[in-house]
């Protein structure tokens, strides 16, 4: 699933394609995407001038100047493919939503497993309706420190890379950068979340921001579907510290493999945590 460097890199890539145009037409091939796509959607911003877009957590929000809006979530495998205007469009099977600008770009969103979303918003409280009203902090934004982890992480029982998948606690980190920022604050992540505190925690709210902005900078991570509004793959697969990378040795590693085993794999919670036993502790 895309997490918040891939969610990111999508909304900039939609900004210079949809902002300050008019939404002139909204082709839905299908309602049935997951919670299904509401019947007023298409009245609402059809033919409006699309003034913002947002992204918060792993969601991407457009607003038009009505204050009308839609959320966008990619699910597992949804992307969006961008059309220049004058680029001739070829309609793939799981084409789900096309929209049109008035300069006739096309922005297409695709989705072969139907699990992503697309739904309406208002502008004025948005940030009031599930699941937004229940989000925690942004990790990319200033007040994102220590202080703030720590007190997302106060009296939590569950393990730390758990905790870290729950979007109350921080919005956007999924399995994959959950995964290298534990390893970058060199935090096991069998620990009790609450544990992680005082300088801890900052290390680990460090941790998240910089593995975020180098996914970011990379173009995200493409595993299976996801690529850029572009086309082009994301690189920092080929970065990953621990993720995906099971019996090889981590950055810096200095271990006897053939004792060590490498890096570890086991499954919490039904996900794999990837992490090296000497460094994270």
């Amino acid at each position: 699933m895309p997490e918040l460097p891939e969610v990111e890199i999508t909304r900039r890539g939609l900004a210079p394609a949809m902002l300050d145009k008019r939404i002139e037409t909204i082709h839905l091939n299908r309602f049935d995407l997951r919670g299904g796509i509401p019947a007023d959607l298409k009245d609402s911003i059809q033919g409006r001038l699309l003034i913002t877009t947002k992204r918060r957590g792993k969601y991407i929000l457009g607003f038009t100047d009505s204050g009308a809006g839609f959320v966008l979530h990619l699910g597992m495998s949804g992307r969006i493919r961008i059309h220049a205007p004058g680029e001739i469009y070829k309609p793939q099977k799981h084409d789900h939503v096309i929209f049109t600008m008035s300069d006739k770009t096309k922005v297409v969103f695709n989705d072969p497993r139907r699990f992503g979303m697309l739904y309406s918003a208002n502008e004025k409280n948005w940030e009031r309706q599930k699941p937004f009203n229940m989000m925690g902090p942004e990790p990319l934004e200033n007040d994102f420190n220590g202080k703030v982890l720590a007190e997302k992480l106060c009296g939590k029982k569950t393990l730390i890379k758990t905790a870290l998948l729950d979007q109350r606690i921080v919005a956007g980190v999924g399995n994959i950068y959950a995964c290298e920022a534990l390893f970058e604050a060199g935090i096991a992540p069998e620990r009790i979340a609450s544990s992680v505190s005082g300088r801890e925690a900052e290390k680990l709210a460090k941790a998240i921001r910089d593995v975020l902005n180098k996914a970011i900078a990379s173009g995200g991570s493409s595993l299976k579907d996801y690529r850029q509004t572009d086309g082009s793959t994301g690189t920092f697969q080929h970065e990953f510290s621990v993720y995906d990378r099971e019996g090889e040795a981590c950055p810096g590693c200095d271990c006897v493999i053939g004792k060590t085993g490498g890096v570890v794999r086991m499954v919490q919670a039904g996900r794999s945590t990837f992490f090296c036993a000497r460094r994270q502790k």
